[in-house]
């Protein structure tokens, strides 16, 4: 997926860990089938896993990891992971690495209609929860920077996805957003990754939010990307409703659910179909939310 990047197996697992866990040698290695695009993953043993950074840019994220994702955890309302050790670089993989505990779960099929209020409500209680702990102390998140700081990259991507989507409507519905309010409070903790493969669930209910390399303090209107990410149409109103979103911070979360959406599926349509396609799906939901408002 990304130029340079190491290539891992199931065996280079199995050595770092006897190198450097031995305690550990002996269980069972799987890859984890994901469509994950910052680490890949091997179970290890029932209740831990491996994550080796894909690029040098995931393995800054880890140590941020490390420290807070314990602190935060007990004030969420769903799991997140628990980093247990890290790895240094060895065996011919160049990055750290980490083993974390398992949680078990599926990701939430998009879009699925299924108990979708009640999927809109457990996701807004994860961000309403996680943007009130005390940022004191926090880090800038990887999206921290204004909406308008965007816009040289999604020109270049609407340029560059002429023939995929509709760009015309796409860049009128970026001049919109642009044009909201900017958040009137200081930054506050975001995942800002809310996308499919970083959620688990259970019964079509939200269980743990996973993921958080891009971790840290920003406008709290990125975080609603989940509305077109995960959500139905539907289950939209009862998200933002949960989530206390006022009417600038709902058009900066479309501002930045489309722009990351761009990005991706220009980055990711050739070597990622999970994620190209959750893109497109994305820019066609905020698309149809704007025909039918219209």
């Amino acid at each position: 997926m990304h130029a340079d990047e190491p290539g891992t197996d199931a065996a280079l697992v199995h050595r770092l860990i006897a190198a450097q866990f031995p305690h550990w040698s002996g269980l069972p290695v799987e890859r984890v089938g994901a469509a994950g695009t910052a680490n890949a993953m091997y179970r290890l043993g029932d209740d831990m896993v491996v994550r080796l950074p894909r690029t040098a840019g995931s393995a800054e994220d880890m140590a941020g990891e490390h420290h807070w994702l314990p602190r935060l955890a007990p004030l969420l309302p769903v799991a997140i992971p628990a980093p247990l050790v890290a790895g240094v670089p060895g065996e011919g993989y160049p990055y750290p690495w980490s083993v974390y505990g398992w949680l078990d779960g599926d990701c939430p099929k998009v879009g699925d209609a299924s108990e979708a209020a009640l999927f809109a409500r457990d996701l807004a209680g994860f961000v309403t929860a996680l943007h009130r702990i005390d940022p004191a102390g926090g880090p800038p998140s990887y999206r921290s920077e204004p909406l308008a700081a965007r816009t040289s990259a999604v020109r270049e991507a609407l340029a560059d996805l002429r023939a995929d989507i509709d760009t015309g409507a796409a860049a009128e519905i970026w001049q919109t957003a642009l044009r909201a309010h900017a958040p009137t409070g200081p930054p506050v903790w975001i995942h800002a990754d809310l996308q499919p493969g970083n959620m688990l669930t259970a019964d079509r209910r939200l269980t743990a939010v996973i993921d958080f390399g891009c971790l840290g303090l920003g406008d709290p209107a990125v975080d609603l990307i989940a509305a077109w990410y995960v959500l139905p149409a539907a289950a939209r109103d009862t998200f933002r409703a949960a989530a206390e979103a006022d009417d600038a911070a709902w058009a900066r979360g479309i501002g930045w659910a489309l722009s990351i959406a761009l990005m991706e599926l220009r980055y990711y349509r050739q070597t990622n179909a999970f994620m190209a396609d959750t893109a497109r799906h994305v820019i066609a939901e905020i698309l149809a939310d704007q025909r039918r408002s219209a």
